[in-house]
Order: C-alpha cells, then sequence, then structure tokens
C-alpha cells in the first residue's frame, strides 16, 4: 500500500494506495465534527491535484466514494469531484471514516507485489500539503527510519492496523514533492522492511511472493519464445501431459498446468488415459512420446494409480525430454559435482529461484534442507552444495533438529508436515522457504480447512529476513520452472537439428571383413550381422509412430513422416543409370548401394539409397536379384529378393481383383435388364435406396447431377448402369509373379456356366501392372486412390474409355494397397539406410523406384532452412535398363511428376560391356568367356567408348552434371582406366572414376563419392526433353531423335489410330514412356554400340491413364518372362540346421 500522510492541527488525515489500486483517505479527529468535512476535502482536494501530476494520471478513471460505516456510494469523475463528494458526503461521516476510490498506477503493481509490499509510506507536513516532510522514513522515503515506533510522536499504528505516519509539527523542512518520490519507486530498490500486516508491526520478514516472481518467469518464457519465432518461424516449444484417472487434485494442477503453457505460448498435447490403464499400455505411450521429434517435453502427473510403479514410468521417460528432471539420470548428474543433468527437477529449481530473489549471497553460507524426498529435499540439497553453501539435510530420524535449524541462514522446509518448524527455532534474519502445504480444520473457513505450510508463519514472519507464504510461495515456481525447462529443451533440440543440419542422429556403420577371394552374394549377406531395423529407423530420425516392424530386419515407413518434414529443405538428389546394357552386366545395384555405402559409412555424409524391389519371376529364374553384389549389397538379400513384406502380393490381388470385375460385370449385363442391373447395383436397404460415393461420381462423368436413386429418368438408369465394355478393347491382363511362359496367352470363360463369354486374353509378370506404376508414381493415399480409379481397362462400344471407377472398384484397390504404399525400410551391408519400394517395369513402364520413397529420403537427408548447404545428405536412386530409357523416364515421367530436380547422374560401366559396343564377340551362357574380354584391347575399347559418349551426352541434354562410375574387374589395365576416363571427360562429364566395391564395400567407392559430392555442388539448369503439350506424335519423334539417334518415326495404322483415339478422349497431354528393347540404342537388340540411319517403327500406343503416361510399342515387348532349361531355382534350398536361405545367388 503506497500511503502519503497529511495531520493538520487536532487531526490526522491519510492517503493510501494499496495492491489493489484503491485510493484511500483516513481521516482520525480529536476536535469537533464540523471540521471534518473540511479537512478531508482540502487534504482530498491538494493530494488529488497531486495526483493528477503523478503517475496516475489521468485521473479521470472511474472512482468510487463509499464509506465504512454507511456502504453509500457516488461516482467520482476528477480530483475535484473528489473534493465535491466528500464535502456532499459530509453528514455520513463520522469522526472516524475512510474514502475509498479507485484508480491505477500499475507502474508500481508488479514489484510491489512481487516483494510483498503491503504500505508505502510517504508523509505530509501540515502545513504545506504538496511537500513531503522528514518524518518515520526519514530523507529517504524508500527507507524506513528505526527509531519511529508505537505511540511516538513520529510513526504508531493506528487500531484499525493501518500504519499512521506522524512527526512534529514544527518540523517543516522540505523533502520532496509527491510527484519526485513517485517517480523514485521503482523495482529493486525498495526496502523490504517496508511492510504491514494488520494490527502488527514488523520488524524484519518480507514475504517472497512466488505468484508474482513466477508470473514474471512465465511472461520471460513467453518472450523468449516469440523473440525467437521472430526469426525461426518454425520453432516451437511443446509438452506431453500424460494424465492417469480423474483425480481431482490431478484435474487441477493439469488445468493449471495447460493454462500456464498457454499463457507462456507452449503448445501441450494430453494423453488421458482411464486409471485402468496398464503398466505396458503407459510405457506404450512413453515410447512414442520419447520418439516424436516434435516434442521437446514429457511430463506424467502424478500420482499414479497404486497399480503402476511411478518409478518405472518416470524411469522410462528420455532423459532429454524428463522436464520434470525425475529421471534417475538427471538426479544422479545432479548429485555429482562435476556434473549437471539435463534438466533441474521443477520444484528445487523453483526454491533457488526464490532464494536468489532476496539477493543472498548463497556461497558461504550455512543452509538446511528439512525433508529429504527425491522429489524435493534431496535435488535441492544437491543444488545448494552446487551453489557452495554448506549444507545439512534433515530428516525425520534427525535429532536436536531445532539446534539444527538455528544455524541456518537459508532453510528449506519440505517435510510434510503442518507448522513443523517454529518460529523460535530461526535464525534471525534468515531466508526461509516452506515448500510444505497442509489442510487444517478451520471452521471460520467457508471450505472447513485451511492451509499452512511446514513453518509454524505466525511467528516466523517475525524473526525470518524473506519468508514464502503458503499458499502462493513454492507452488506457482514449480509450474513456471516446467515451462522454464520445456523452452530450454526445445531449444536444445533447435540448436542440435541446425547443428548438425538434419533431424539425423549419427549413423552407425557396420564393420565389414573384407575376404579374398571374393565369396558368393548369399555367403557375404549371410555372414554380415545386420542391425534391428530399429535401431536403423531412430538412427535416421523416425519417430515410433512414422514406422512399422517387419521381423526384425525391415520396416515400412508412414508417408505421413512428409508433413512433419514439409519444411525441410532436399537433400541432393542423384540418379544411377548406365550404358546399354549387355549380358555381361554393368553392375548398376551394385553401384548404387557401393556409393551409399561410400558417402554414409566413410565420408560421413547422409545418405539413403532408393531402388525398386525386385520380382520373384526373375529371381527364380535366370536374372537373379537386384540387391547389388559382392560386398555392396542390401541385407537380408534373401528377405529383399523374395516376398519382402507383400507389396508385389498386394498388386498382384489387386490387378486380379480389376481383371475379375470386368469379366463378372459383362457377364451380368448380358443377362439382366436395365431395371434388374438398377436393383442389383441399388438395392433397397430398409426402404430406401442409395448411391455408393463412386457411383456418384460415375454419375457426374455422365452429365447426371442426381444424389438419389428415385430422381432418375429410365434413360438415366440405362446409361448408368449399362458400361457397354467391348472386349476386343480390354488391355487389363491378370497377373502373376512367376515366370510363366504358357500364360502369355489364354483363353478364359471355357467354363459351361459362362458359355458364350469366351474371349482370349493373359497374363502378365506382376511388376508389368500398371497398379505397380500406379503405386510408383503417388504422391500419397488420396493420390494413389484417384489414379487407382481413373484407370483405364478398355473402351465401350461408343468409343469412350472405361475406368475402374466406372465398375465401381477404385476404392476397394485402394484398400488391397494401403500398406503397400508405405516404403520399405532396409540397410546395407555396413548398415547405411536403404529404401525399397515399388518395381515397375522397364519398358512399358517407367522402370524407376517410388516417389513416395525418393521424398521422404530427400527430407530425412534434408536440412533446416538457413543451414549450410554444405550440410546436406545424399539420396541416390536407380534408373533401370540404360540411360536411353531409364534416365529419360525418371527425368520426363518421374521428376514431372514429383517435381523433384536431380543434382546429378552416375553413369556406370565396365571394360567388358564397352568392349561388347565396340565390336566385341556375343557371349553365350555356359561357355568361357573370349580372350578379347580378358586382355588389354584399346582399341576395341574406344569404339565402344562411343556408346557411353552418347549416354553422356544424353544426359546433359537435361542440364545436369554426370559423373562416369567404372566398375572395375581384375582384368582391366590402368590404360583402359584412363582411355574411359579421357573420353568420357572430352564427352562432356564432369569425372570418371573407377570402382572396386564389389570387391571393397563402400572403401572402393569413396573415389566416386568425392566425384558425386564435388558433382552436386555444380550449377545445374534442368530442364525436361519435350513439352508434355506437344501432339503425341511429336513427342515420340522428339524422344526417337534425341535419345536413340534414329532418324525418324513410322507410325502404323493402329498406332495412328490410337492418337486419334486418345486425343479425343483428352489423354494427348500425357507424358510418353517408350517400350523398346534395352540391349540397343535402336528398335534392333543385335545392334551394339551407337547406331545409325534408322527409323524407328512404331507397332502400337497404350495408355496407363491412371500412372499418367502413354506407352508406344517397339517391337514385341513380352511382359511375362519365361523360364530357362536350368532356371534359378535348382540351387535354392534351406539349410535345416540354421533356417537359412542357400544357393540364392
Amino acid at each position: 500500500m503506497i500511503r502519503i500522510a497529511h495531520k493538520p492541527s487536532g487531526s490526522s488525515t491519510a492517503l493510501c494506495l494499496d495492491a489493489s489500486h484503491r485510493l484511500l483517505i483516513h481521516k482520525t479527529s480529536n476536535s469537533n465534527p464540523s471540521s471534518v468535512t473540511t479537512t478531508i476535502g482540502s487534504s482530498a482536494s491538494a493530494i488529488g491535484r497531486s495526483l493528477t501530476r503523478t503517475a496516475s494520471r489521468p485521473t479521470t478513471l472511474r472512482r468510487y466514494l463509499s464509506t465504512n460505516n454507511c456502504k453509500q456510494s457516488l461516482p467520482l469523475r476528477n480530483a475535484t469531484s473528489l473534493t465535491n463528494g466528500c464535502n456532499s458526503a459530509s453528514s455520513l461521516f463520522g469522526n472516524s471514516s475512510r474514502i475509498y476510490a479507485s484508480t491505477t498506477l500499475q507502474q508500481q503493481r508488479p514489484f510491489l507485489q512481487q516483494r510483498g509490499f503491503q504500505s508505502l509510506a510517504v508523509a505530509y507536513q501540515s502545513r504545506a500539503v504538496d511537500e513531503l516532510a522528514e518524518g518515520v522514513l526519514g530523507k529517504d522515503p524508500l527507507k524506513r527510519n528505526s527509531t519511529a515506533g508505537p505511540g511516538t510522536e513520529e510513526g504508531g499504528i493506528l487500531s484499525d492496523g493501518i500504519l499512521q505516519g506522524r512527526y512534529n509539527s514544527n518540523n517543516s523542512k522540505k523533502v520532496m514533492t509527491l510527484e519526485e518520490a513517485m517517480g523514485e519507486i521503482k523495482p529493486l530498490e525498495l526496502s523490504p522492511e517496508l511492510m504491514l500486516m494488520k494490527g502488527k508491526e514488523l520488524t524484519g520478514a518480507k514475504v517472497i511472493d512466488g505468484k508474482a516472481i513466477a508470473k514474471a518467469i512465465v511472461k520471460n518464457v513467453k518472450n523468449e519464445i516469440a523473440t525467437f519465432k521472430a526469426e525461426n518461424p518454425l520453432f516451437q516449444p511443446r509438452l506431453a501431459i500424460v494424465q492417469l484417472g480423474e483425480k481431482e487434485d490431478s484435474n487441477v494442477y493439469v488445468a493449471m498446468k495447460k493454462k500456464t503453457c498457454k499463457q507462456a505460448g507452449i503448445e501441450y498435447t494430453e494423453h488421458h488415459m482411464p486409471d485402468t490403464t496398464s503398466l505396458k499400455d503407459v510405457l506404450a505411450t512413453i515410447e512414442k512420446l520419447n520418439a516424436d521429434p516434435t516434442l521437446h517435453g514429457i511430463l506424467v502427473q502424478l500420482p499414479l494409480p497404486p497399480h503402476i510403479d511411478a518409478k518405472v514410468v518416470t524411469e522410462a521417460i528420455d532423459p532429454i525430454k524428463d522436464v520434470d528432471g525425475f529421471h534417475t539420470t538427471n538426479i544422479g548428474r545432479l548429485a555429482k559435482l562435476s556434473t549437471m543433468p539435463d534438466f533441474v527437477p521443477c520444484t528445487p529449481k523453483g526454491v533457488l529461484e526464490l532464494i536468489r530473489s532476496t539477493g543472498i549471497e548463497i556461497e558461504g553460507k550455512t543452509a538446511v534442507v528439512v525433508g529429504r524426498s527425491d522429489v524435493v529435499g534431496a535435488p535441492t540439497f544437491h543444488l545448494l552444495n552446487k551453489s557452495n553453501a554448506t549444507v545439512t539435510l534433515c530428516h525425520d530420524k534427525t535429532k536436536n533438529l531445532a539446534e539444527t535449524v538455528k544455524t541456518a541462514d537459508i532453510l528449506v522446509v519440505a517435510a510434510g508436515k503442518a507448522e513443523l518448524i517454529k518460529g523460535e527455532w530461526l535464525k534471525k534474519g534468515a531466508v526461509v522457504i516452506d515448500v510444505g502445504i497442509n489442510a487444517q480444520p478451520d471452521l471460520t473457513k467457508k471450505s472447513g480447512v485451511r492451509l499452512v505450510g511446514d513453518v509454524e508463519f505466525s511467528k516466523a514472519q517475525h524473526v525470518a529476513g524473506h519468508i514464502t507464504a503458503v499458499p502462493g510461495g513454492v507452488g506457482p515456481m514449480t509450474v513456471a520452472m516446467l515451462m522454464e525447462n520445456t523452452l530450454l529443451s526445445a531449444r536444445r533440440f533447435w540448436q542440435a537439428q541446425h547443428e548438425t543440419g538434419a533431424a539425423l542422429t549419427k549413423i552407425t556403420p557396420l564393420h565389414l571383413e573384407l575376404k579374398t577371394p571374393v565369396p558368393s552374394d548369399i555367403d557375404i549377406a549371410l555372414g554380415q550381422q545386420p542391425k534391428n531395423i530399429k535401431q536403423v529407423a531412430e538412427e535416421i530420425g523416425l519417430g515410433v509412430d512414422e514406422f512399422e516392424l517387419y521381423g526384425k530386419y525391415k520396416a515400412k515407413v508412414d508417408p505421413d513422416v512428409l508433413k512433419r518434414l514439409e519444411h525441410r529443405q532436399n537433400g541432393r538428389y542423384v540418379v544411377v543409370t548406365g550404358i546399354t546394357p549387355t549380358p555381361l552386366g554393368e553392375g548398376k545395384s551394385t553401384t548404387v548401394v557401393g556409393l551409399v555405402q561410400a558417402l554414409g559409412a566413410h565420408l560421413d555424409k547422409i545418405a539413403f539409397g532408393c531402388v525398386r524391389q525386385p520380382s520373384q519371376g526373375p529371381t527364380f529364374g535366370i536374372k537373379g536379384g537386384a540387391a547389388g553384389g559382392g560386398y555392396s549389397q542390401i541385407i537380408p538379400m534373401d528377405e529383399f529378393n523374395l516376398h519382402l513384406t507383400g507389396d508385389i502380393h498386394a498388386v498382384t490381388a489387386a490387378n486380379n481383383l480389376l481383371a475379375a470385375a470386368i469379366d463378372a460385370r459383362m457377364f451380368h449385363e448380358t443377362s439382366a435388364t436395365d431395371a434388374m442391373l438398377f436393383n442389383r447395383l441399388c438395392p433397397k436397404k430398409k426402404g430406401q435406396r442409395r448411391f455408393a460415393p463412386v457411383m456418384l461420381d460415375r454419375l457426374y462423368r455422365l452429365g447426371i447431377h442426381k444424389t438419389t436413386p428415385e430422381e432418375l429418368t429410365p434413360e438415366e438408369i440405362s446409361k448408368f448402369v449399362r458400361l457397354d465394355i467391348d472386349p476386343a478393347t480390354i488391355t487389363w491382363q491378370r497377373v502373376m509373379d512367376t515366370n510363366d511362359r504358357f500364360l502369355r496367352k489364354i483363353e478364359v470363360g471355357r467354363s459351361p456356366t459362362e458359355q458364350g463369354h469366351e474371349r482370349m486374353t493373359g497374363f502378365d509378370i506382376a511388376v508389368a501392372s500398371e497398379v505397380m506404376a500406379v503405386l510408383a508414381l503417388s504422391a500419397d493415399l488420396k493420390d494413389m486412390r484417384q489414379r487407382l480409379g481413373r484407370m483405364v481397362v478398355a473402351s465401350n462400344r461408343a468409343g469412350h474409355p472405361v475406368t475402374a471407377d466406372d465398375i465401381g472398384i477404385g476404392g476397394a484397390l485402394t484398400v488391397l494397397m494401403k500398406d503397400a504404399i508405405k516404403p520399405n525400410l532396409m540397410q546395407t551391408l555396413e548398415g547405411t539406410p536403404v529404401f525399397v519400394h515399388a518395381g515397375p517395369f522397364a519398358n512399358i513402364a517407367h522402370g524407376n523406384s517410388s516417389v513416395i520413397a525418393d521424398r521422404i529420403a530427400l527430407k530425412l537427408a534434408g536440412v533446416e532452412p538457413g543451414t549450410d548447404a554444405s550440410q546436406m545428405g545424399y539420396v541416390v536412386t536407380e534408373a533401370g535398363f540404360g540411360a536411353d530409357i531409364g534416365m529419360e523416364k525418371f527425368f520426363d515421367i518421374k521428376c514431372r511428376v514429383s517435381n523433384l530436380v536431380p543434382n546429378a547422374v552416375v553413369l556406370v560401366a565396365t571394360v567388358k560391356a564397352l568392349k561388347m559396343h565396340g565390336g566385341g564377340p556375343d557371349v553365350v551362357p555356359g561357355k568361357p568367356l573370349p580372350e578379347v574380354y580378358l586382355n588389354e584391347n584399346l582399341s576395341m575399347l574406344e569404339a565402344g567408348c562411343a556408346n557411353l559418349t552418347k549416354h553422356i551426352q544424353n544426359a546433359k541434354k537435361f542440364g545436369v552434371p554426370v559423373v562416369v562410375a567404372i566398375n572395375k574387374f581384375t582384368s582391366d589395365t590402368d590404360a583402359e582406366m584412363a582411355l574411359i576416363r579421357k573420353l568420357a571427360i572430352e564427352a562432356g562429364a564432369s569425372d570418371a572414376v573407377p570402382c572396386d566395391n564389389w570387391a571393397k564395400g563402400g572403401l572402393g567407392a569413396v573415389d566416386l563419392g568425392h566425384a558425386v559430392v564435388k558433382a552436386c555442388d555444380k550449377p545445374q539448369d534442368f530442364k525436361y526433353l519435350y513439352d508434355v503439350q506437344d501432339s503425341i506424335e511429336s513427342k515420340i519423334e522428339t524422344i526417337a531423335r534425341e535419345m536413340y539417334g534414329a532418324d525418324g518415326i513410322d507410325l502404323s495404322k493402329e498406332a495412328q489410330e490410337k492418337i486419334s483415339t486418345y486425343t479425343r478422349q483428352g489423354f494427348a497431354g500425357l507424358p510418353i514412356c517408350m517400350a523398346k528393347t534395352h540391349l540397343s540404342l535402336s528398335h534392333d537388340p543385335t545392334k551394339k554400340g551407337v547406331p545409325t540411319g534408322f527409323r524407328l517403327p512404331i507397332r502400337d500406343i497404350r495408355a496407363s491413364v491412371g500412372a499418367g503416361f502413354l506407352y508406344p510399342l517397339i517391337g514385341n515387348m513380352p511382359t511375362m518372362p519365361g523360364l530357362p532349361t536350368r532356371p534359378s531355382f535348382y540351387d535354392i534350398d534351406i539349410d535345416f540346421d540354421t533356417g537359412r536361405v542357400v544357393g540364392l545367388f
């Protein structure tokens, strides 16, 4: 209470401003009542004018005049009305009356409340109301005169408990004006001894206002967050609050914490579970919260139900998120003098803040802590010890407690016993922090109880120098410290994220035991112990909810991780392709794996591989798998090459469900009337018909804008129920993931029950299904649903396309594919991460792994905005077949769909393959390799490098740097390596590097890794080969001329008709996916090197509308492989002793 006193002759008048901002004029008089009005009026008028000039201006705030006797009030508008109000109410005032008026002095309120002041007295002289006189405050109005006391002329205590400053009327010394005095009232300058308690005079204790200090801390947290967010908009501290049950006190505490979070600008998530929740489920929740990188703190509200071990739960919290500071790791670090915990427990931390607020120097002081709980007592002991106090820890077994307490300069009591510590036990001037809060019966209280601390406050306040109140002392500080700890954690997360440039932890490589000669692929793979895939997932920064385990070494990753990472810049994007393939092999998959191993395990880069899932057909046939080879493999390679997580099986199921639906729909339409079909498609249920959502979409495409079946006219019903599929136009075939040449052409409908519905069709290999291409190009689940629904399976007899959604099956296909859309996470032999997802054919489809996998990898390998680009990681993906096919489709289809921009191309070649393109003899399976491939032949090699040059030039047309990777064999010579490098650089490559990763793992591709890093730093001017809005014919011819070196194209009559049909149907704007042989740049697989003088024959054109491309057919493109005389399955078996696969490769 700020108080200004005036003492006229024979009376005493005081103006007081209390902490509630009430202006109090107090008047007592020994004279007759007639003098009261004038005295009050003149004092009020003068003081009112003074206030008008000072901190309360303007005084036109709403005021109220009332008397404590008559309870009457009058509105006062200004100082004059204050005087008039007093005069007009004079008949109501007795010799001892009060006048209250509301005003505001916001400048004074915070520090007064924070330091517990209830009054600040400033005396007035009777002869000059506008002057301050020297009274009980002495010359300094902010310091109390210790000589003043009760009953003296200089000071005293009125009967109603309001401190009244008096002084000798003969003393006329001027001190300062009221305005000057107000200007002196500043935070941290107030004397702690100036305090008023009703009916008592205090000579020492100052109440430490925990509420005010906590409020200031929370405000500071809010300001810090706002300041940091101004420069880093994505910064947002988040706290997870876990609560079990509905205990009333817990609900109150949680509500208080949530309220404070809002005040501080901290977001929170609630995890409220029934009190019957099992410990297992609680721990599962904690595990998820631990792994969520968007959460910075975890708070478990205690107490927990009796069947839950609180220690087990608190120990389950990751110490770096333990903002309560209860984890053993944090407590242990706190106990050691040489270490500090990640977080100091909130209540002890708040206790130290309260101690420091008094201005006391902790170092060297004697401190006593009463209570040794793990939550308060013990941690407070350690904090004081770390602050170099001499600390004694007392508890319920301590003898001579009073004597020990008497020694304390600083006393912290957390015993949980009401008024355990007596006032007379205290050392004079001690700082007393009372942590306890106990309910005591009190019939005078509405609640029937009053709250008291562990210290006898009524007596302790006369002895202590500083003391906390109960409640309102330590309690608010605990929550404030929780806010501070959460902010601290968020800042740490942010700093760590930006120091590394990524959300990843350090990837732990696996050591390779290299052997000479190099063992078989399967022996190498089985000889390496993979990391548990959970470890790999955590290392790359995935949360527990962002991946699903499929055994020990495989996991599926939720595409929703892209939402969390959408703000991050993408990492570097590298595509690996090759020269025109030969039977000798180039080793693209091996190069992908070796490069990722080199970058991630040897060059300390964040690196991901992204590859296709191989079909089981070639695995059991002749080609083998696609896990790489030698010491550059994806493991476990047997799981990689076989079922993996069942994605291809899902594709097979979806594809064949649609094939069955096509034949079934044609069957039913031929045997039913329109009415019969309508009743079956829209049956009455409980007397009502309704359209399925997919039916409404079909109606809309038909131009029928009606939503209820009863609204349709007979003509509209006929249009709706009849697809009228032309069997001759059906392009959809059944699939299976096995090489079976006898299913290439079959006849269906031969059963007597389907008589008259026979038709010729066939089987494709599963990875040739458009469903697989859709999977590879979908952006997310919703996009996949739309693509599956618009797949065109045939035309009707009117020439209009019939889609999967016309049949009504798009949603069902999506359900079958809902898990397949999640990329599969595996690892290389050296423990670096690899995404294995989708496996579309590289001829009739685009031959690249999924867009989703690449996007996830690029975000995980990326950096936070503003981070140095040198911190970026690398994503290495593979394009099928040679650069003329797979790379061109990667750029013109995959990059066009994904809007991703590649940073470099790695073009793989071998000496042997280049020699074959230079005129080397054919290779016959089962016969020895011709000597020319084993001996140096520079002229043949140089001739073959023309093929390499053409592919380099092709890649450069897209504006991307090219690095040539030369897979090295023991028979290759240094001269051959030098020749290839020379010719590659002359053709425009950034570099050409020999690679020995097949024999040495990542170590053998380190030079390639350096070259790729350097190439990715080069400027690029990425562009597509053609404008997608060009005509179909123009786009085909552009690819033929620019990529293959053809003189032009020749369209068959059937191809010309398809161009006309697709243009009419609105598909002319789709990109082109050329289906031609991979064994030559031309359409003739026997022509090696760089064929010239040819025109490309276009036999037919088909549409994969759902995938989003048209694919022209050049020559005969088999989509169902056959088995050779001696398939690979001869060697494949199980070792019954170990359960391992043997003979796979």
